[in-house]
């Protein structure tokens, strides 16, 4: 199995902005960033060559991302796992931390933030 190197981070998320903004914020880091909009692709690409990071959404169209980090953190413990959700309620925190987020921001978002949470996880 080919693993990526620590510059490739994969994006999770369905809303296109999103995707775009975090994109945009990683390259100018020098990553790489990949990008999935389900919980069904986000498995097939982190399956095929494990990220340094994951980015993930929780309300995804095929499910929640917060039931696929316990996948993640199984089958690939060393990838970190950034949670970004609308959803910023104290449960769902807890929630994503108890199955394994390395960290946790809620949007809208913010680029520092953004930068924060990357420069502190890798």
């Amino acid at each position: 199995m080919r693993y990526m190197t620590k510059k490739n981070i994969l994006i999770v998320d369905d809303e296109m902005d999103i995707c775009y903004l975090l994109g945009g914020i990683l390259k100018k880091k020098n990553y790489d960033p990949i990008f999935a909009n389900t919980i069904s692709d986000a498995q097939k690409a982190i399956d095929k060559s494990p990220p340094s990071l994951l980015i993930l959404d929780n309300r995804l169209p095929d499910g929640l991302g917060i039931d696929f980090i316990p996948y993640v953190k199984e089958n690939y413990p060393s990838v970190k796992i950034l949670m970004v959700t609308a959803y910023d309620t104290a449960s769902d925190k807890l929630m994503a931390y108890n199955k394994g987020a390395d960290y946790f921001i809620a949007k809208p978002l913010n680029r520092d933030l953004i930068n924060l949470a990357i420069d502190q996880l890798l």
